[in-house]
């Protein structure tokens, strides 16, 4: 590769990575041909933020109750972090969700609903494209944790299926 080649290349990815700040996205990741044997392959991300979740303040240790009294820390887990959750459906993708095939149609599941392996849970559309989410296992829908339209990340906790 020549020195200006190389001086190309980074001019490029300078630019997508303003073109990333611009435009608050999170991943750009483009491919460029140079020729049969020859090419550069970029992708560019901006780490977001990990959730912060309220840990819990130290106290003095309350007074001996009945064991039935104090939740199961299982239980506690379960409720503080979605996206632990054993059945978390995460979304593969940045986009926006939708929860039906189409505005005003019935949604693909509700909480309560069976489902197959690989029946469609909901849509996350990314680039004018529409990617139906498939259910990762058979099970019962316990909570959908988020509502139709909404923006979702990469790795978004969407529905938790047991």
């Amino acid at each position: 590769m020549t020195e200006n080649t190389h001086k190309s290349d980074v001019a490029f990815i300078q630019a997508l990575a303003e073109l990333l700040r611009e435009n608050d996205l999170t991943e750009l990741r483009v491919k460029r041909e140079y020729g049969e044997a020859d090419s550069l392959d970029v992708r560019v991300s901006r780490g977001t933020p990990a959730p912060v979740y309220a840990q819990p303040m130290a106290s003095p240790a309350p007074a001996p109750q009945a064991p039935s009294a104090a939740p199961a820390p299982r239980e506690a887990a379960r409720t503080d972090d979605p996206a632990a959750h054993p059945g978390a459906v995460t979304s593969p993708m940045v986009g926006t969700a939708y929860l039906s095939p189409e505005p005003n149609a019935q949604a693909f599941v509700k909480v309560g609903d069976s489902v197959n392996e690989g029946q469609t849970l909901l849509i996350v559309e990314a680039m004018k494209t529409m990617n139906h989410i498939p259910a990762p296992r058979a099970g019962t829908v316990k909570r959908i944790l988020i509502e139709d339209g909404s923006p979702v990340e990469f790795g978004a906790p969407l529905m938790i299926v047991e």
